[in-house]
C-alpha cells in the first residue's frame, strides 16, 4: 500500500493526537504532533487513521486513538511529529470500540490488542509489483518480424496492458520474445503495483432443499440479518443436521446489503477443505481465507481487501476477530464449544465470547453453531439471552449412529495390543463390505513415555516438566511442549544397554502398527497435526477417503471436526476414559463433546453407523450419556454441580500464571502476591502452587487463581491487587481472565 508522503511538512501545533502503536510502553498510546501541508488540513487527522510515527529508532504505524488540545505543561517541540499518513481506509468505529473492551476485559495493553488487528509483515509497505507491456509509437513499424513477435504485435492492437505471463497464456509464446521486441523498441514497459482482486458470491445461485427443520432456522436468522440489529442465535444441531446451510443462507441475506461482510470463525482452519468446496458450491466462488499459515502476499492482500470492504466473506481461524471490517453484517462461530478457540498466549480472550462482543458492536446477529454447545452457551440460551435453533434430525436419509460401550475389563485386547476382539471383529466385518472405519486415539505419536527396561530411565525434556514422546515415523523424540527433538536413540543413556528401550502406553503410531499387522489387506493411513502440516496435505487426505482409496483412518482430535464421509459406517474410540481424569473443571463436558463430535462421522448417509466406547468405566456419567444418547442429562448434572459451587458459568475465575527462570524468585513472587490478596465473603484465592506443568521452555511456573461471583468486578479488582504488589525482577505475570486451561 503507498505512502502518501511527507517530505517537506509544516508543523502545525493547534492540535495534538494520541496515537496507538502496537507496543506494550504506556499500554501502546503516546503523543504526536499532527502535520499539515497544502495537501492536508487538521480534519485529515481524525480518529482511526492509520498513520506512521517516529519511536525511538523506530518507524510504526498505529492509528490515532483521540485529538486533544495542546497541554501547556509540554513543550511544543519536544513532542515528535506524525511522519506522514497511510493511505488506507481508516479503521471503523466498532473495531476501535472493540479493540478498548477487550483490552479492559483481558486487563491487556491496548497496544497488543491493536498489535492483533495489523499483525502482517510489512502490511503497510508498497505492494508487489509486475511489469506491462504495451506497443510503443513505432510498434506497428518494424518489418520482417518472426510469426511469433507479430502474434504479440497483433494482440496489443487493442492498446490494453498486459503482463508477460497474461501475453504467454494468451498466445504460447517465451519471454524471449516479449523480451526481444522489447530490445528493439516495438514494445514499452512499466512497473505498477498489483492488487487483490476478489471474486463477487454469485447470490443467483441456490443451495439445496432444506428440511423443515432447516428452513424454520434459517429464516429466523435471515429476519434478523435484515433487520441489521444484534441478535444472537445457538443453533444446536445433532451431526450431519446441515447447520452449515442454515447459516449459509444468512450469508445470503447479509451480502444483499451494498459492501456487507460477513464472517465466519471455526476452530481449526486447516480442516475446512470440505467446507470450502461447500462454500464455493452455494456461492460460485471461494471465500477469503485467514490464517496463521498462509503466506504474507497473501496476509496483506486479504487484510486490504477486507478494509476496503472488496472482499466480502471471510473464513478464519480465531484472530480473524480482529480483521478491520468495512461493513460486517453477520457472524458465525462454528463449532462453537471448541477449546481452540481460547486463545492462551498473548492476549488471553476467548473467541467466541469476544465474536458475540463485536457483533453487538457491529449491530449484526452472530450464530454459534454446535452439536455440542458448552454449557456456558446453554445457559445463556436457558436464560433468553440467545435465541434457540434446534435441529434434531440428521439430514436427508441419514440417522444418527448407535453408541456401544465396551468394558475392557471384560472384552479386554490380547497381550501387547490395544483392540478389543470385539472391534476387531466389527472392522473386518465393515472391510470385507467395503465400508470405512475411524479409529480415535487422541495421542500422536507412537507412545507417550519411553523408558529403559534395565535402570529406569525415563526419557524427559530439559526444558519442560514433561516426558519426550516417541515418533516412530520419523524415528525421533519430541517435547510437545516446546517442540525440543532428538534422534531416537539405539542404547540407554543412562546405562549404555542396548535393547531396554520400552515404549509405554500408545499412540496413534502404536495403534496404525498394530491395525497394520491385524489387517494387512486394509489401506489405512494416519491423520494427526504431526502428519497433515498444511491446509493442502489435509486437503488431499480427505479426498482419498472421500473417493474410497482407504478403509481405514486412525487419527486425533483432527478428525473430530465435521467432516462428512459418506461410506464411514464404523468408529472406535480407543480410549473413552483419556480426558476423564485430572481436576480440570470442564473435563466431562469437554470429554463428552469430543467423543460425540468423533462419534458423529459415522453414519452419515443412506448406511447405518456404529460407534464402540473402549473403556474401563462404562458406568462413568460420561459413557453412559453416549450410549444412551442422553447429553441433556449430563449437562443438567455439569449445571448442577458448577451452580453449586458458584463455579463458570455462574461465578468468575482470573488465573495469575507467574514465570521465570529462577524458582525461588517465582516463589517469591507468588507468596507476595498471596499476602496482598484481595479479601471477602465473595472471595476466595488459592495458592500460589506449582503449576501442574511447572515448567515449560526453561521457565518455571506458579498459579493463583481467584474466584469471585458472578457479579464481582473481577478486572478492576486484579488490576489493583497487581498494581499494589511489590513485585520481583525477573518474574512475569500473566493474567487469564475466565480461563480454560489449569495447567
Amino acid at each position: 500500500m503507498p505512502f502518501i508522503d511527507h517530505d517537506d511538512l509544516k508543523v502545525d501545533a493547534v492540535q495534538l493526537v494520541t496515537v496507538l502503536l502496537p507496543v506494550p510502553l504506556n499500554g501502546g498510546l503516546l503523543t504526536y504532533k499532527p502535520v499539515s501541508d497544502e495537501r492536508y488540513n487538521q480534519n485529515d487527522f481524525s480518529i482511526g487513521t492509520l498513520v506512521e510515527v517516529p519511536l525511538g529508532k523506530r518507524k510504526l504505524v498505529g492509528l490515532i486513538w483521540e485529538t486533544q488540545g495542546v497541554n501547556p505543561d509540554i513543550g511544543i517541540d519536544k513532542i515528535k511529529p506524525i511522519n506522514r499518513i497511510i493511505q488506507a481506509q481508516p479503521l471503523a468505529d466498532e473495531l476501535l470500540k472493540f479493540i478498548d473492551w477487550v483490552a479492559t476485559y483481558t486487563l491487556s495493553p491496548l497496544g497488543a490488542v491493536y498489535k492483533m488487528c495489523a499483525s502482517v509483515p510489512g502490511l503497510f509497505e508498497e505492494g508487489q509489483k509486475k511489469k506491462i507491456y504495451a506497443l510503443s509509437d513505432n510498434g506497428s513499424e518494424v518489418a520482417r518480424l518472426t510469426p511469433a513477435r507479430q502474434s504479440v504485435i497483433d494482440l496489443l492492437q487493442d492498446q490494453k496492458l498486459r503482463s508477460a505471463a497474461e501475453i504467454k497464456n494468451d498466445l504460447g509464446v517465451s519471454d524471449s520474445v516479449i523480451k526481444g521486441l522489447e530490445k528493439i523498441g516495438v514494445l514499452k514497459s512499466r512497473e505498477i503495483e498489483t492488487k487483490g482482486v476478489f471474486e463477487k458470491p454469485d447470490l443467483t445461485l441456490r443451495g439445496p432443499s432444506l428440511s423443515d427443520e432447516q428452513a424454520i432456522a434459517a429464516t429466523a436468522i435471515r429476519k434478523a440479518v435484515a433487520s441489521s440489529q444484534f441478535k444472537p442465535f445457538l443453533l444446536d444441531g445433532v451431526t450431519g443436521a446441515g447447520k452449515t446451510e442454515v447459516y449459509f443462507e444468512a450469508i445470503a441475506e447479509a451480502l444483499q446489503g451494498e459492501g456487507a461482510q460477513a464472517l465466519v470463525l471455526v476452530p481449526e482452519i486447516a480442516l475446512t477443505s470440505q467446507w470450502l468446496g461447500r462454500f464455493k458450491e452455494r456461492f460460485g466462488v471461494h471465500p477469503v481465507v485467514w490464517h496463521s499459515d498462509i503466506g504474507q502476499g497473501a496476509r496483506k492482500k486479504a487484510w486490504h481487501g477486507i478494509a476496503s470492504g472488496e472482499a466480502r466473506v471471510v473464513v478464519g481461524a480465531r484472530s480473524a476477530l480482529f480483521l478491520p471490517y468495512s461493513n460486517l453484517t453477520f457472524i458465525a462461530v462454528d463449532e462453537e464449544h471448541d477449546q481452540s478457540f481460547k486463545q492462551e498466549e498473548g492476549v488471553m480472550y476467548h473467541a467466541r465470547d469476544m465474536a458475540i462482543v463485536r457483533a453487538k458492536f457491529a449491530n449484526c446477529p452472530v450464530v454459534l453453531a454446535s452439536a455440542t454447545p458448552s454449557l456456558e452457551t446453554l445457559v445463556n440460551a436457558d436464560s433468553g439471552r440467545f435465541e434457540t435453533l434446534k435441529l434434531r434430525e440428521r439430514f436427508g436419509a441419514a440417522v444418527m449412529p448407535s453408541i456401544r460401550a465396551l468394558d475392557m475389563r471384560v472384552e479386554p485386547p490380547e497381550s501387547g495390543k490395544w483392540l478389543s476382539p470385539a472391534l476387531v471383529k466389527e472392522i473386518k466385518a465393515r472391510i470385507k463390505s467395503g465400508e470405512q472405519i475411524m479409529l480415535f486415539l487422541n495421542r500422536r505419536g507412537y507412545a507417550p513415555l519411553t523408558l529403559c527396561r534395565t535402570c529406569g530411565h525415563r526419557f524427559g525434556c530439559d526444558e519442560c516438566a514433561s516426558w519426550l514422546v516417541e515418533h516412530r515415523f520419523r524415528r525421533e523424540l519430541q517435547c510437545h511442549h516446546c517442540g525440543y527433538t532428538e534422534p531416537m536413540p539405539a542404547k540407554c543413556p543412562e546405562c549404555d544397554n542396548e535393547d531396554t528401550l520400552a515404549p509405554c502406553g500408545p499412540g496413534v503410531e502404536r495403534l496404525f502398527e498394530e491395525v497394520s499387522s491385524e489387517f494387512p489387506e486394509a489401506r489405512t493411513t494416519v491423520m494427526t497435526s504431526d502428519t497433515m502440516t498444511s491446509p493442502k496435505a489435509t486437503a488431499y487426505m480427505v479426498g482419498q477417503i472421500e473417493k474410497g482409496l482407504l478403509d481405514i483412518v486412525i487419527g486425533t482430535q483432527i478428525l473430530t471436526k465435521g467432516y462428512h464421509f459418506p461410506n464411514l459406517t464404523l468408529v472406535g474410540v480407543v480410549d473413552a476414559d483419556l480426558g476423564l481424569r485430572g481436576g480440570d473443571l470442564r473435563a466431562a463436558e469437554r470429554t463428552y463433546q469430543q467423543l460425540m463430535q468423533v462419534a458423529g462421522r459415522a453414519g452419515r448417509a443412506e448406511k447405518p453407523g456404529t460407534v464402540y466406547l473402549q473403556t474401563y468405566e462404562p458406568e462413568h456419567p460420561v459413557v453412559d450419556a453416549l450410549t444412551k444418547a442422553d447429553g441433556e442429562s449430563l449437562m443438567a448434572m455439569e449445571r448442577e454441580m458448577r451452580e453449586r459451587f458458584q463455579m463458570p458459568p455462574f461465578g468468575r475465575l482470573v488465573a495469575l500464571i507467574l514465570s521465570g527462570p529462577d524458582i525461588k524468585a517465582v516463589a517469591e513472587m507468588g507468596r507476595r502476591l498471596a499476602v496482598s490478596a484481595p479479601r471477602g465473603d465473595v472471595l476466595n484465592v488459592l495458592g500460589p502452587a506449582p503449576a501442574p506443568l511447572t515448567k515449560i521452555r526453561g521457565q518455571y511456573r506458579y498459579r493463583l487463581l481467584l474466584h469471585a461471583s458472578k457479579t464481582t468486578k473481577v478486572q478492576s479488582m486484579v488490576f489493583n491487587w497487581v498494581e499494589r504488589t511489590q513485585k520481583v525482577r525477573g518474574v512475569r505475570i500473566k493474567i487469564d481472565v475466565d480461563p480454560y486451561s489449569f495447567l
